[in-house]
């Protein structure tokens, strides 16, 4: 199916479609077989990054593309629509970013070029094993001992955690609290930090996450970002976005699954006739697809009042929240929409629906979102 889009200039229009092509050329023959293999793609986005996908929010003198919000959302949907994982990683490391790009000195943003430019793939390390929610508890520590930093402690559920460059370590240099919280960037070949096994997940087979263990690895102090203490508000704005391309990630994939199911329902005979014409299937295609209009309307929203720069924290819960149960839904029904062979790995709608779902995990549960925005209806 064909999305209508409305773009804010002919330059938009143009990345668009380098983005479709790249996708299809690029990202649609290896899906199933790295999917298999659980291997992570890494030359793919050495190669998006090449085509300057990987910096497009970020400003222009960092070898970036000065794209609006608005703009790279739909880049990410687009990918989403070919494989979930690249696109995913494409989120993740733009989120790897956004600490050195907005809180950096001018020496390390030195390192942008190179990170934008998909030569240096990061990693976000926030979630601990006894900590995801609750962020500001997190017990990962760095002692200053002169010049250095030295970090102890575990981080959980880290993409990119054997493949990054380089990693956003969340840890503690002060007392209890969100107040306590510092980050430092890290080289991937700093001693004493040990990727462990990669998890054994539902979906998402290619992108291996893992714990990352932190052994007295030495970081240079010049390393922090922001000063001490101001981890946490670092790692909140940058989930803001990350929980945008979560949602972007989400309408990408849900709308691959109706675009499948609808191939699939008009081919399908039954009784005589081409079962997309039973009105019982016919109205729950309907359904699907007016959902993820409503998903994508929302998500973009939030997306333009963040290039207006007015807050929009609340509706990136929003659409986070809503983006990814329509995912849900939507992955669920395509399934039910080809019945048993929707249950066969010969169609991918039984990718979309196990990769569906980690969705309504990542950046921050539902739950969460919920609370976020329960708690700003109560202040009013």
């Amino acid at each position: 199916m064909t999305v209508e889009r409305i773009l804010p200039t002919d330059e938009a229009h143009d990345l668009l479609e380098l983005t479709t092509e790249l996708a299809d050329r690029e990202l649609a023959p290896r899906v199933v077989e790295h999917e298999q293999r659980g291997e992570f793609p890494r030359e793919v986005l050495r190669t998006l990054g090449r085509a300057g996908l990987l910096g497009l929010p970020y400003p222009e003198e960092y070898g970036g593309a000065a794209q609006p919000y608005e703009v790279y959302l739909q880049v990410l949907e687009i990918l989403a629509g070919r494989w979930l994982t690249v696109a995913e990683a494409v989120s993740v490391h733009t989120l790897s970013c956004y600490p050195v790009a907005a809180f950096g000195t001018d020496e390390q943003r030195s390192l942008l070029p190179d990170m934008i430019g998909g030569e240096l793939l990061g990693a976000y390390c926030l979630s601990e094993p006894q900590g995801g929610s609750d962020a500001a508890a997190l017990t990962t520590k760095a002692a200053r001992d002169g010049d250095e930093y030295v970090v102890t402690g575990t981080k959980a559920w880290i993409t990119h955690a054997h493949t990054a460059d380089f990693y956003n370590i969340f840890c503690r240099t002060g007392g209890p609290g969100p107040k306590g919280i510092s980050c430092l960037l890290a080289d991937r070949a700093t001693p004493g930090i040990a990727p462990q096994t990669a998890e054994r997940t539902m979906g998402l087979r290619s992108s291996p996450v893992a714990q990352l263990v932190f052994d007295d690895a030495r970081v240079p102090a010049d390393r922090l970002i922001g000063g001490e203490g101001k981890g946490f508000t670092i790692a909140m704005a940058a989930l803001d976005s990350g929980r945008l391309g979560i949602a972007a990630c989400a309408v990408g994939l849900a709308q691959a699954a109706l675009d499948y199911a609808v191939t699939y329902a008009r081919e399908r005979q039954q009784f005589g006739r081409a079962i997309i014409e039973f009105q019982g299937l016919g109205f729950t295609l309907a359904d699907m697809a007016t959902q993820i209009s409503a998903a994508r309307a929302l998500t973009l929203a939030a997306a333009r009042l963040r290039d207006a720069g007015r807050p929009y924290s609340i509706e990136a819960a929003k659409a986070k929240l809503f983006a990814t149960d329509v995912a849900m839904r939507v992955t669920t029904d395509a399934v039910q929409v080809l019945g048993g062979a929707g249950y066969v790995a010969d169609h991918p709608v039984e990718r979309y629906f196990r990769e569906a779902k980690v969705l309504q995990i990542v950046e921050g549960t539902n739950q969460i979102q919920r609370m976020v925005i329960s708690r700003a209806l109560a202040k009013g």
